[in-house]
This record gives structure tokens, sequence and C-alpha cells, in this order.
């Protein structure tokens, strides 16, 4: 029985994969973006320990830079790292250098002094300022280019960015530490110290007794005061050749008479085994002071005082009784241990 006024519904059937608007609502699948092949070749350039590269401050900003002449070599006996360009592998060094330029991963810079200071025969060949260049495009002749993007930070430097927190905290905890601890760091820190204080007076006295005697400039551990050598470079033993004019005789003369009459001033004013006893005994003492000290003893300070202030405060009658007695108690046996003895003479005069 159909119902009155009603229309049959009809069955429709929908193709599976459309919608009743007739669109196909499949969200289209994302796609990874690729990263840029120079980028990643860029990367491996900069990780890579072939490629020498120094540290120098561009505008107040320290950068990693190379020489032109030096990434040409590296690449070409590196040829192996072209791999990472795909189609671009066949580029010259050159053209390579180009396109980092021209996508802002390198900057082509120049050095600030362009001038021979007084006694050089050529400028440095790795400046420690630089800036940059007005011509953006690679060369191979005396020209410095600094890396542009931010390095990856490795493993190592993350963990130990979460470490100085805790060694700064440790450092500030030092006075509450056990004794033998104490006693650990102490002889730790003082024998680094010394061993530091060593090696910069032997290498000094290394390079003044060779500069004086054979006009020489030797300096053993050259990069131990640079701010901007690497670790690496920290610990190189070698000296650096020299690049200077070899000094005048009466320069050397002058400085080494000098040099012996400091020696024998320092000498002369030099303190003596008392004094020096005086001075051992007191940085003896202040050191004791630190390593000796625990909480105990500032908490048991604390209580002393404590206590003595509340007695004062309790019972301030009885301080001045006391005091009074005292006094009286002193006049007392003043009076005994100093009689006051008169004896008249024969004129009868009384004399005490």
């Amino acid at each position: 029985m159909k119902k009155p006024g009603g229309a049959e519904k009809k069955k429709v059937r929908r193709s599976p994969g459309v919608a009743s608007n007739g669109s196909n609502n499949t969200p289209p699948r994302k796609q990874g973006v690729k990263k840029d092949v120079f980028q990643l070749f860029a990367e491996k350039v900069r990780d890579h320990k072939g490629l020498v590269s120094r540290w120098a401050v561009l505008q107040e900003t320290r950068v990693e830079y190379f020489r032109g002449k030096d990434f040409v070599a590296f690449v070409r006996n590196h040829s192996e790292l072209k791999d990472i360009l795909e189609s671009d592998r066949d580029l010259e060094p050159e053209d390579i250098a180009n396109t980092l330029l021209k996508k802002n991963l390198l900057v082509r810079c120049d050095r600030v002094v362009k001038t021979l200071r007084p006694g050089k025969k050529k400028l440095s060949s790795w400046p420690a300022h630089l800036e940059i260049y007005h011509d953006q495009v690679f060369s191979d002749n005396d020209a410095f280019f600094a890396w542009a993007f931010v390095k990856r930070r490795p493993l190592w430097q993350t963990l130990l960015s979460f470490f100085w927190p805790v060694v700064t905290l440790a450092i500030c905890l030092f006075p509450v530490y056990p004794h033998w601890a104490k006693l650990l760091i102490l002889y730790t820190c003082a024998g680094l110290l010394l061993l530091i204080l060593c090696l910069l007076f032997i290498r000094a006295l290394i390079f003044g007794a060779i500069w004086v005697v054979f006009g020489k400039r030797v300096w053993f551990f050259p990069n131990i005061l640079a701010e901007e050598a690497t670790l690496q470079d920290l610990f190189q033993f070698w000296p650096q050749k020299d690049e200077g004019e070899r000094p005048k005789w009466t320069a050397r003369l002058f400085y080494a008479i000098a040099a012996v009459v400091v020696i024998l001033l320092l000498r002369h004013h030099a303190p003596d085994e008392a004094a020096r006893a005086r001075y051992q005994k007191r940085v003896s003492n202040i050191i004791d002071d630190v390593l000796e000290w625990s909480p105990r003893q500032a908490l048991s300070g604390m209580m002393e005082t404590v206590v003595n202030a509340t007695d004062s405060n309790d019972n301030p009658i009885d301080d001045s009784k006391a005091g009074s007695e005292k006094v009286a108690f002193t006049d007392h046996l003043d009076e005994e241990t100093f009689p006051k003895e008169e004896s008249e003479d024969a004129t009868g005069n009384s004399r005490r």
C-alpha cells in the first residue's frame, strides 16, 4: 500500500571513490621536501678534515674560512664528494664555488690589513680580521671564503650544554664537599695551573735563547695562546716557519743584557728564608680554613652566638651584679697583694 501523497524512493548506487558532489576527496600524498644537493655538499666539505680552515673576525662575528687555492686542491683530491651533486658532479671546482656563492652558502672575504707590518716580508697567510669583498666571484689568487650557514651542532656539544649548569652548581657547593674531595680538587687544579705556567715559562725561555743566539723566532706550541685556534690546532707542537726579518745584533745584545740585569735584580730583592716561611704559613692557614670548614662548624658557631645572646638578654641584672662583684673582688685582691704599710721613722713622720 502506498502512502498518500508520498513518492517512492529510488535507490541510487554510488560508484566507489566518488563523492556525492562528484569530486575525489582523497587527500594528495605529501611529497618530502628534498634538500639542496649543494647544501649537502657544503656541509660535507665543511666537516671534512682535509680542507684547511681557520677562524677569524668578520664584521664583529667569528667565522670559519678557507683559501680559494686550498678549496680547488681539496675538490680535485676528493672527487668522491662530487657524487653528492648528482647531475652536477661534472662541474669544475670553480663552478661549484660560484654556485655556492650564488646560493649564499659562501661569502668571499678580503683581509683588512693590506700593508706590510714593520719587519715582515709578506702578508700573513691567515689573517685574523676579514671584510666582505665587493665582487662575489670565486678566485684562487689570495682570496678567502667564509661559510655563511650555521654548522650542525654535534651530539657532544648538545650534551655539554646541559652539563655546564651541573658543573657550575658543583663549583658553588665546593665548601660542603668532604675533606678528601676538597684535597683532590685542590691538588688537581694546582697541578694543572703549575703545568700551564711551566709550559709557558719553558716556551718563552726557549724562544728567548734561540732569538738571542741565532736570531730565529721559534715558538713551540705556537697556538697555545690563540683565541681563534681550534682544539686540534691548540696542541700543535711543531713551530711555524719564521716569516719575519732577522733582527739586528744590537737589538739581540740589548735584550740579552736587559734579561741579565732583571735576573740579578730579582735575585737581590728576593725574600729571605724567614719571610718565605711567613708567607707560606699565611697561605697554608688560608687554605686550611677553606678545607676544614664544614656546615657543622657553621651551625655550632651560630648556636653558640644564639645561646650567648639569650643569656645576656635573660639575666641583665645578674650580669651587672657579677660585674660589680668582680670589680670589688679585684680591688680586695689588690689590697691583699699590695698592702698599704705605714711606718714611722725616727723623726716621727709617717711613711708608706
